[in-house]
């Protein structure tokens, strides 16, 4: 049926229900799905409202509801690819279910998460999902008595908090091994951030690897970093400057990995003919440096999908059969064998 081309933004519920026929509660139980309106009555009204071309007020629905129809996304970063996939991820898990995302950053920093969460909460959000950070479990689990809240690189288990890790120490317990058997002993470990959870994880999987082998820790060959390209720089700077011995280096994260693979290439050092570069995350750039790199794989789109839906089924009270994403190493070309 043709819409109305005079059709007004300010047509009301009750203008729709005296053309339709029907009485305004009616047409709000059909608008809210509060209850089931007979077949002829549903015609009736879908038929107006498209020829009169009405447009529901979302916030007075939301007011007579108490439900936002908004799930906040607390990530710690807009423009990082890492956090990009995850969001991704949630955004296609609420595709048809009536929940639109409502992002905003706490910068790594616990107060300004803390501060932005309350902002969501505000807003009346149905539900949180929590992309890692710097707030305590206990702190998530204090919110969560406020609104539902699924996290990721946290292991809760409440019936309004659900959080699950990934296997961070088998990842660089994987990534080790595969450079001890192409032949490397001296391997260097750029690490993350201290207070990490994910980067002490991979800390410990690097030195119970090297002792699994017989291979005695150089504390020489590890150095600090943050996650961030110029750490992984400045860490290749370091090594190098020191003088120690090494044929391969393990950085904690994908981007230290391009800030190392940048140190090396200022030396004039190639990658792998003269040392060999293993990252972990396996961002999407990853796959397009010089040369290719191998990482270990953080499915981060997949596990965004597991949030979303983790979300939708702790508002509507259902059992949460989540299946969580596993790692694995993707070899490429950035690591060569020796003898």
């Amino acid at each position: 049926m043709k819409k109305d081309s005079s059709s007004s933004p300010m047509v009301t519920v009750h203008e729709v229900a005296r053309v339709a026929g029907v009485s305004a509660a009616t047409v709000s139980r059909f608008l809210n799905g509060t209850a089931k309106v007979s077949e002829e009555k549903r015609q009736a009204i879908e038929s107006v409202i498209e020829r009169l071309n009405y447009k529901p007020n979302v916030l007075a629905q939301n007011l007579k509801t108490g439900s936002s129809r908004t799930i906040g996304v607390l990530t710690q970063s807009l423009v990082s690819g890492y956090f990009a996939d995850a969001m991704a991820g949630i955004d296609e898990a609420l595709q048809g279910t009536g929940y639109a995302p409502l992002i905003v950053s706490g910068h790594w920093h616990a107060d300004e998460e803390a501060e932005r969460i309350e902002l969501l909460i505000a807003r009346r959000v149905d539900g949180l999902v929590i992309l890692s950070g710097k707030l305590k479990d206990a702190q998530i689990l204090k919110l969560s008595q406020r609104v539902p809240i699924v996290a990721f690189g946290r292991d809760l288990s409440s019936p309004r908090a659900y959080g699950f890790c990934l296997d961070n120490y088998w990842g660089a317990c994987e990534a080790v091994s595969y450079l001890i058997e192409q032949g490397h002993r001296n391997i260097a470990f750029i690490t993350g951030p201290s207070d990490h959870q994910d980067a002490l994880a991979r800390l410990a999987g690097y030195r119970d690897t090297l002792a699994k082998h017989g291979i005695k820790e150089q504390q020489q060959l590890i150095v600090g970093g943050d996650f961030q390209e110029s750490s992984g720089l400045l860490a290749v700077e370091r090594l190098l400057e020191s003088g120690q011995r090494f044929s391969a280096i393990f950085c904690a994260n994908d981007l230290t990995a391009y800030g190392a693979r940048l140190a090396l290439y200022r030396r004039g050092i190639r990658v792998p003919e003269d040392i060999s570069v293993i990252g972990f995350d396996d961002l999407h750039s990853s796959m397009y440096t010089t040369p290719p790199l191998t990482t270990v794989r953080q499915p981060l789109f997949d596990v965004g999908k597991c949030l979303g839906r983790a979300i939708v089924k702790m508002i509507g009270h259902e059992m949460l059969d989540i299946e969580v994403p596993q790692l694995n190493l993707v070899v490429r070309e950035s690591v060569k064998r020796v003898d």
